[in-house]
């Protein structure tokens, strides 16, 4: 199974001469992207979700083996807190299945506010009904506890691993036979880039086994892997550098660029 490793969001403006090269117009960034990443996590559809027809847009210009990830509606995560879910899940999936077989997992990421509510996220959880992945990103301390672990595996759910200055934000749990990995921020120079060590570490991690695995060597299992510190074109070479540090540690890992191509930051 495949390591696919890509960027969150790619319509960054500085990264025209990091990615991009100079002149290619923003509406062939895609394009563009897709050729040198298999794999995106889309940020935008949090703050305003497109419709059908975009996502049908994005699925026509990307190739047969692009999966696109999608961050979940703020309106179900952080207005609506997961509170009476149907109706937002509905609208979501309704969407992002204009995506068609492209469609990767969905992304809700919780409010740091929000406090652990096993009632709303069993019920939420619920509402996907097999119709696509889900990853969960709590960012509350409160959420840590068996009884969270449970309803994640019960419903198939991976608990999104998060990093931020290089160190884990979230417990290290396997609810899914996938994984989902979110990079925010390194220590590295310069900022926001992770360092070779922080991004050894975390290859480490993913091939580790731990305490109640799903009987799936770490390696065998789809993970999907997204840099979220799009400043300067950071992620872009910090996602290339992964790549080759997984590669080489024994995963299979989608494509990525070579880190020759890439301008250095200005």
């Amino acid at each position: 199974m495949p390591m696919h490793v890509g960027t969150s969001g790619w319509q960054y403006a500085d990264w025209r001469d990091v990615l991009y090269p100079p002149g290619l117009p923003q509406r062939r960034w895609l394009e563009h992207y897709a050729a040198a990443f298999a794999t995106v996590e889309n940020n935008n559809a949090f703050y305003r979700l497109p419709g059908h027809e975009t996502f049908r847009t994005w699925r026509e210009r990307t190739p047969p083996d692009f999966v696109m990830a999608v961050k979940a509606s703020r309106f179900l995560t952080h207005i609506k807190r997961l509170k009476d879910p149907e109706g937002p899940v509905r609208l979501l999936l309704d969407a992002a299945e204009g995506l068609g077989d492209r469609l990767g997992p969905i992304l809700l990421q919780l409010p740091p506010t929000l406090r652990a509510d096993p009632d709303r996220l069993a019920a939420c959880l619920a509402c996907f009904r097999g119709r696509a992945r889900v990853a969960v990103e709590p960012r509350h301390d409160s959420w840590w506890t068996d009884e969270i672990r449970d309803i994640l595996a019960a419903h198939g759910a991976a608990l999104c691993w998060s990093d931020r200055l290089g160190r884990p934000l979230t417990p290290l749990w396997r609810t899914a036979g996938w994984t989902y990995v979110r990079f925010h921020e390194g220590r590295a120079r310069p900022w926001p880039s992770y360092g070779d060590a922080a991004l050894r570490s975390w290859v480490d991690r993913l091939g580790a086994a731990g305490p109640g695995e799903t009987g799936v060597r770490p390696l065998d299992q789809d993970c999907y892997v997204y840099f979220n510190n799009d400043p300067g074109g950071a992620a872009v070479r910090d996602a290339v550098r992964f790549a080759a540090i997984a590669r080489a540690a024994g995963f299979e890992v989608t494509r990525t660029p070579a880190i020759s191509t890439l301008a250095a930051r200005r």
